[in-house]
């Protein structure tokens, strides 16, 4: 053992600091990069299979007939509800107070993820948007009726960045286990009943939502483990 271990010392070194809650370089790290990588395959394999005869496009056909066929009067205005806490304007009112809210704490690291991950986030969406061009669901009567392109859902994507960050903040204060869990489950809960009424509305096809979360998850394990990293590599610099 002795001799291996002298052998792969350079390898287990390695090892051992990819795996260690320490330093900058250490777990969060290791653990960001491979969220990324992940994520980032899911949203691949959705956007290369959005072609008019791939089988996901034509699930999205008749997932968003049979939501449209199943529309009720009080399900609208539940699902109207719901799409709010994802529109632009809530988002943007939200994450306003809450820079306001760190502006005032001086909370400068919290404050610059918030900006990274939202105004970035934003434009993403804009540029993934335009690059596709994919159209939104046409239905016979519909509920909303919107001209911009479909792929990725803003409503879903914004959601994705805005309460998954503020859950990972409210996680990374918690002082139990069981209210960290917490925290994560009410913001994947949340942001699924938006994606879900998004689809529901004909807003958008199951596609345009699945992409979203996933670049969403994306484009936010990118800034927090970036501020993460930079944060860790100069301990001293002001937070």
């Amino acid at each position: 053992m002795k001799s291996l271990a002298k052998r792969f010392e350079r390898q287990i070194h390695f090892l051992q600091e990819r795996l260690s809650p320490e330093g900058y370089a250490g777990l969060h790290l290791t653990i960001g990069v491979l969220i990324i990588l992940l994520a980032g395959w899911w949203f691949g394999a959705i956007a290369e299979d959005l072609r008019p005869d791939d089988p996901l496009v034509l699930m999205d056909h008749r997932v968003a007939v049979w939501f449209h066929h199943h529309a009720t009067h009080a399900t609208t205005h539940v699902a109207n509800a719901i799409t709010f806490f994802g529109s632009v304007a809530w988002v943007t009112i939200v994450s306003i107070g809450v820079a306001l809210f760190f502006l005032f704490r001086r909370a400068w690291t919290k404050l610059s993820l918030l900006a990274l991950a939202m105004i970035g986030g934003t434009s993403l969406n804009v540029v993934l948007k335009h690059f596709f061009h994919r159209q939104r669901p046409i239905l016979e009567n519909p509920l909303v009726t919107l001209s911009s392109y479909g792929f990725p859902s803003g409503h879903t994507m914004g959601a994705t960045m805005l309460y998954g960050l503020l859950a990972l903040l409210a996680a990374k204060n918690a002082k139990s286990h069981r209210a960290r869990i917490a925290c994560l489950v009410a913001a994947c809960v949340l942001i699924l009943l938006i994606g879900l009424s998004r689809i529901y509305l004909g807003a958008h096809f199951l596609s345009d939502v699945l992409g979203a979360i996933a670049a969403g998850i994306v484009w936010l394990t990118f800034c927090w483990t970036a501020v993460e990293t930079l944060r860790r590599r100069h301990p001293s610099a002001p937070r």
